[in-house]
């Protein structure tokens, strides 16, 4: 990863070169990274780069939590990509050594002539989960949400097609593969619509609903032991370099398929903005009652400079600051999770967050977290307080 970094660093001097040797209206290394190059014919060719570096101190949490300070994100990734016609990335991410999107897409319009949505296959994030879908490197908070981390499925091999106009969106999908690390085995259905009546830079309001159906399958490990399906839904405490969770269904066994619902809004209205969503999971199990899992979150933001959250085609992105001093955005943040359903005594648990971000450039954000987190699992109460700061590089 070092060399990575190094490499990266190796593509960026040359703007702060350029920036110190022409005049200071000809080149802002702000908002100019030479990350990519255009080709006459319109081709993209480029690389993406996510570096987080975290820190974590926890106090009332019963000695569970060890205070920490490490990397969180180190992604490196390859995009090509020809406007109107197609586009294609792979990314790894090489802090937890996994795969992440793997890719490629083309464009009704280059197809059949007529825009009828776009065609994609790969590796990609499910639908079901608004602020899942959202890049890692552009949520307002530092770590998803309870009910995010709960219940949405992330990524799948398979395909889809997504069509999207100004005034809505609708997204189809078919997964069937389980993901690049070789676990997750099974096949699922997926569908997102969404309405957004505003759609501008500034004025956006978004309405939508999604639902996937999964069909687990079982493996079976090296010495020929057949493991049936299951389905596990847990929860950290919205803190990201931890790995005890407080609230955790346990495998749910044996798995016939598992519903999944989403509900979700979205409100910005120029430096103002409201994002909330309801998910739900109903885990059907051979010869046992059906299990549900359901939770939700809302949360406010402020950015205090003027700007706005950017919106494009059914997610959100980084606020891109105007001022040579950057932009200054402060949130607000309640998310609730319940896996407790007969039997199962997953536990519940509800957080509030409180959070302020710098966007210091398009490319460098400083965020920090306070997290206040309450739960209750088979009686034993652990209630954290989480203050958490990351330092982040994207391009």
């Amino acid at each position: 990863m070092n060399k990575i970094i190094l490499g990266a660093f190796a593509l960026i001097a040359p703007a702060f070169a350029a920036a110190a040797d022409a005049p200071s209206n000809s080149y802002d290394w702000r908002t100019n990274w030479p990350t990519h190059h255009v080709f006459a014919d319109g081709t993209d060719l480029g690389l993406t780069l996510k570096y987080q570096y975290d820190s974590d101190r926890f106090s009332h949490d019963e000695g569970l939590y060890d205070d920490a300070h490490t990397n969180r994100r180190k992604e490196f990734g390859f995009f090509i990509r020809k406007k109107g016609v197609y586009d294609g990335t792979v990314v790894f991410d090489f802090q937890t050594k996994t795969w992440l999107d793997v890719f490629f897409r083309m464009q009704g319009k280059a197809l059949f002539g007529s825009d009828v949505g776009a065609f994609r296959v790969g590796f990609m994030k499910t639908p079901v989960g608004f602020e899942g879908n959202t890049s890692t490197g552009s949520t307002s908070f530092m770590e998803t949400s309870l009910p995010m981390q709960a219940i949405y499925a992330n990524r799948r091999v398979g395909l889809d097609w997504a069509l999207t106009r100004k005034a809505y969106l609708v997204q189809l999908g078919y997964y069937k593969g389980g993901n690049l690390q070789g676990d997750l085995d099974g096949r699922m259905v997926a569908a997102r619509a969404a309405w957004t009546p505003l759609n501008t830079p500034g004025d956006v309001l978004h309405l939508g609903g999604s639902f996937s159906r999964e069909e687990p399958e079982g493996s079976t490990d090296g010495r020929g032991r057949y493991n049936p399906p299951n389905v596990r839904l847990r929860a950290l405490p919205e803190a990201g370099l931890v790995s005890q969770r407080l609230v955790d269904s346990g495998a749910l066994s044996i798995a016939d398929h598992v519903d999944r619902r989403g509900l979700e809004g979205l409100w910005i209205h120029g430096p103002w903005s409201l994002q909330g969503e309801y998910l739900s999971a109903a885990v059907h199990l051979k010869d046992k009652p059906t299990y549900d899992a359901h939770g939700w979150y809302a949360f406010g933001s402020w950015v205090m400079t003027g700007e706005s959250r950017t919106y494009n085609a059914g997610n959100v992105g980084d606020i891109v600051p105007k001022g040579a001093w950057g932009a200054l955005e402060f949130v607000l943040r309640y998310s609730t999770l319940d896996l407790d359903d007969g039997p199962t005594l997953g536990g519940t648990e509800h957080d509030w967050t409180v959070g302020a971000n710098w966007y210091i450039t398009k490319y460098l954000k400083l965020q920090g977290n306070y997290v206040r987190a309450t739960s209750d699992r088979r009686d034993l109460r652990v209630d954290p307080h989480i203050v958490e700061v990351r330092a982040q590089v994207m391009f």
